[in-house]
């Protein structure tokens, strides 16, 4: 049996190392610190960490003298994730739904403190939404889409959102800050946003949340249909197919990808975002 080079047989070291930084990140790790944590002599950490440092993948603050994961580490990790993006990503799961359920599912998007449409496929039951065609946007918290991204925000950002949308969601009539958060408390509990608002008559939707590794909400998976084909009995398959898809998404969202930062960017060259027309009234995703 061949004996290993040293640089292979470093290797093991090498990401011991990285690992380590990675669980002191925020505040940053000194050399014996990390040396304890990896189980090596401060010597050999030392110049692990150096030869870390020259290739771009750690850092070292000049002050502190702690360590940290370097900007180049994170930049390998970007070009290493989800090489699709989010719409990429969850166009799959749009088709399998519309398949399943035959009716119009939405993928939404966080852009700041609204939702946009990234993409739809399109049911064969004639439907209005709130944000019209791919590249329309509503605030967070108007829809069910919107909602379900919304009560699954971070608390802080959560309530910054209903202080800077609570104005703008009164303008549809049927919204006040009591209703907002109940309605959000409402669909934490039950993990889906599924009540028809009155808003158009006849039409209803139903929307489960899409988290990241972190459980931050990022997107929403919503179905538009008529009121009569979100009954009782069939809103619990509804939720179920919605929340499975939206499971498997998750975890596979690529935390670096520009979307989640400008969604309506992304956008530019459909073909769909180009001929938005904004609906009349108002409708379920």
């Amino acid at each position: 049996m061949s004996t290993p080079s040293p640089s292979t047989s470093g290797v093991p070291r090498v990401f011991a190392v990285l690992r380590a930084l990675a669980a002191v990140q925020a505040e940053g790790g000194r050399v014996t610190q990390i040396a304890r944590t990896v189980g090596l002599t401060q010597a050999t950490t030392h110049r692990l960490l150096q030869s870390l440092v020259a290739e771009g993948m750690a850092e070292q603050d000049a002050r502190s003298k702690l360590y940290r994961l370097g900007i180049d580490f994170f930049a390998l990790a970007a070009n290493a994730g989800n090489p699709g993006d989010l719409r990429t990503l969850c166009r799959p799961a749009l088709l399998r739904l519309c398949a399943s359920l035959g009716d119009s599912i939405f993928l939404l998007a966080r852009s700041g403190f609204d939702a946009v449409c990234l993409d739809r496929s399109e049911g064969p039951f004639p439907i209005r939404s709130f944000t019209g065609d791919v590249g329309g946007r509503i605030a967070l918290g108007v829809g069910q889409g919107a909602l379900a991204i919304l009560a699954f925000l971070p608390e802080a950002e959560r309530e910054e959102v209903i202080r800077f949308n609570l104005s703008r969601v009164r303008e549809y009539g049927v919204f006040d800050e009591v209703y907002l958060r109940t309605e959000i408390e409402r669909v934490r509990q039950i993990g889906y946003a599924g009540r028809s608002t009155g808003l158009l008559e006849g039409m209803a939707g139903v929307a489960v949340p899409i988290c990241d590794r972190e459980g931050r909400a990022v997107a929403a998976l919503s179905v538009g249909t008529i009121a009569d084909r979100l009954n009782p009995d069939r809103l619990p398959t509804v939720v179920e197919l919605l929340k499975r898809e939206a499971a498997a998404i998750g975890p596979r969202i690529n935390p670096f990808d520009a979307t989640l930062r400008r969604p309506s960017q992304s956008l530019a060259s459909s073909p769909a975002a180009q001929r938005i027309e904004l609906p009349a009234q108002p409708g379920p995703a």
